[in-house]
């Protein structure tokens, strides 16, 4: 997924001679095509966050559109403030390209996880935030970013995923992406990002055992499509929410605000699954601290089948 990422920050920069690239400390080679092909529009600044987002914005205000990447907890943590006055209170286009969203990272410990970008980033007015599934659905993103007219912060899984987006379903930037079923059910499963894929497994294991389940992906987390999560889940007889982050603010937050503020106390239930509100302290593999937290498809299934008002997994 990074790689389809930043191959299409070249491509997208021979389309447009507005793109530029700014890296933040990355490792030699990055990019090294862009780099020996049109010199004048990549950049490669040290560890200094805050700076090169000011100069994102600087660029951004003289015509470009920078693509900004490093390591998504220094991407967001780092430099908020700028991001916030810098770039959000201006309303610029700059993406902010974040490595190693969520728990990614889990060899190196609490400094490293991001699990708290998708909430901070959600708070901020003008600024949109995209987690998709798979690479073909970072290629759309990417090429739906360059007409995009506002701040973006693009949160990068591991690499690798399995595809499950599909082309047919079309792609625009602030739109849901129904993966199984019509929401109408007993269990509408509601994800975004590399969840999604979970969701589906879930979906299956939960379809063998005689209960439909639906799958939501919300690739866009703001502007969040509650259009389109209304007519899906707005009769169903549960709604799970799974992320890969901090339950406070994120996605499970998002749609709850929204079936709340639309159905009033008439929406379905709603199960969050998530981090809790503590910094991790287990160290191991992404899969192995994924499971520690509850985010196993087990464990979706487990939430789309226990009792009302019970704990969940």
């Amino acid at each position: 997924m990074r790689a389809t990422c930043l191959n299409m920050v070249h491509e997208l920069a021979r389309r447009d001679d507005r793109v530029v690239f700014v890296g933040s400390d990355l490792a030699p080679g990055v990019l090294e095509d862009m780099r020996r092909e049109m010199p004048e529009r990549w950049y490669m600044e040290g560890v200094s966050e805050a700076n090169v987002v000011g100069m994102a914005a600087g660029l951004a205000m003289d015509g470009y559109i920078p693509y900004v990447n490093t390591i998504a907890t220094f991407i967001t943590r780092r430099c908020f403030e700028q991001v916030v006055i810098d770039l959000c209170l201006h309303d610029l286009p700059v993406r902010l390209i974040g490595n190693g969203g969520g728990l990614v990272y889990a060899p190196l410990g609490p400094t490293h996880l991001a699990i708290e970008d998708l909430a901070i980033m959600r708070v901020l007015p003008n600024m949109t935030v995209v987690a998709v599934c798979d690479a073909p659905e970072m290629t759309r993103l990417m090429q739906a970013s360059l007409d995009w007219p506002h701040p973006m912060y693009i949160r990068l899984a591991k690499g690798g995923d399995p595809v499950v987006s599909s082309r047919d379903a079309g792609f625009a930037i602030g739109k849901a992406v129904p993966m199984r079923g019509s929401g109408r059910g007993p269990v509408c499963l509601v994800s975004t990002g590399v969840m999604s894929t979970r969701c589906l497994v879930a979906a299956e294991s939960l379809a063998g055992a005689g209960i439909p389940a639906s799958v939501l992906h919300f690739h866009t987390v703001k502007p969040l499509d509650v259009e389109t999560l209304l007519d899906f889940c707005s009769r169903a007889g549960r709604v799970v929410t799974v992320e890969e982050g901090v339950r406070a603010g994120g996605l499970g937050g998002a749609v709850v605000e929204a079936l709340s503020d639309e159905l009033g106390p008439d929406h379905p239930p709603v199960v969050r699954l998530g981090l809790p509100d503590a910094f991790p302290d287990k160290y191991g593999s992404q899969e192995e601290l994924l499971e520690w937290y509850g985010l196993a498809p087990e464990d979706i299934v487990a939430a789309a089948t226990m009792p009302l008002g019970a704990k969940g997994p």
